[in-house]
């Protein structure tokens, strides 16, 4: 899902929010959260996860192309990590979509994956 399909959700969710009012939500939202990680700050949403970043140290890697030595600069990146509520909703759907497999592989005796 990009930004314009979480709008359309949100939309279709909340029948009483103008598009425009719920365009500016989101921007603010991914704003606010890019803000805070430009300035090293941690962003944690209970039950979703947490935004934050990582200092990678400078170091020798080689290129895969020719097998050359190149020298890779310290460099800070984002990254995201997800929440135990989150894990534990995928995990769910994840457990069920196994047991319908298995259902479907005792019934039909073949997959459909």
């Amino acid at each position: 899902m990009n930004k314009s399909g979480l709008v359309l959700k949100i939309i279709n969710l909340n029948p009483n929010i103008y598009q425009k009012d719920v365009i500016k939500i989101v921007d603010i939202f991914f704003k606010t959260i890019s803000k805070a990680i430009s300035k090293n700050d941690r962003v944690e949403l209970r039950g979703f996860g947490a935004f934050d970043v990582k200092n990678r140290e400078a170091r020798i890697a080689r290129n895969p192309k020719n097998g050359s030595i190149v020298a890779v600069p310290s460099k800070i990146s984002p990254f995201f990590r997800m929440g135990k509520g989150m894990k534990e909703r995928i995990n769910k759907w994840c457990l069920l979509n196994v047991f319908y497999i298995d259902i479907i592989k005792h019934i039909f005796g073949k997959t459909y994956e």
